[in-house]
């Protein structure tokens, strides 16, 4: 099998998440990195994807929410300094590959499967061959413990409990 990693000059890690129910607060993660063992990363043929992002890396350009949510209130990244996924099964059907697989945010573990788009191939200055994938999705950060919120005087939540991750990826062949 060969080894594809993600290139971070090249791919993202986003979220967004509704604040106070009327406005969005977008942020990213700066340190991560995406890998997917395969016989051909075009099909997926026989592959196994694992992904880790560093939480201390968050940022919503907002120095005081940053630390907030590096805080015990959401990620505790003193005893969570990671997200974790590592796949359980891969299919692709067409251009859309479904990656099924164990979660681990805030140190709990669930289920999830995310739908990632193909975007093709190419060839990049240096003669390396590149492959991109983008998707999105929404998790429900209580199922991972991520609870803490504030209720507003006109109704509602300060924080919704729904995030939507945005990932976009750029993958090469690892240097032997």
């Amino acid at each position: 099998m060969t080894k594809f990693v993600s290139d971070p000059a090249h791919s993202e890690v986003g979220f967004q998440v509704k604040h106070m129910m009327v406005s969005k607060v977008k942020g990213y993660f700066e340190s991560f990195i995406f890998e997917v063992d395969t016989d051909k990363l075009e099909t997926f043929e026989n592959a196994e994807v694992y992904a880790e992002i560093d939480v201390e890396s968050i940022s919503t350009k907002n120095a005081d929410r940053d630390a907030h949510l590096k805080s015990e209130d959401f990620f505790n990244v003193e005893k969570n300094p990671k997200i974790i996924f590592k796949s359980s099964n891969v299919t692709k059907n067409g251009d859309t590959v479904t990656v099924e697989g164990n979660a681990t945010i805030n140190g709990i573990t669930k289920e999830m499967s995310i739908d990632l788009q193909y975007n093709g191939k190419g060839t990049n200055p240096w003669g390396q061959e590149v492959h991109g994938f983008e998707t999105e999705f929404t998790i429900n950060r209580e199922d991972f413990g991520l609870t803490w919120n504030q209720q507003l005087e006109t109704g509602g939540v300060l924080v919704s409990k729904d995030v939507k991750a945005m990932l976009e990826l750029q993958f090469s062949e690892q240097s032997k």
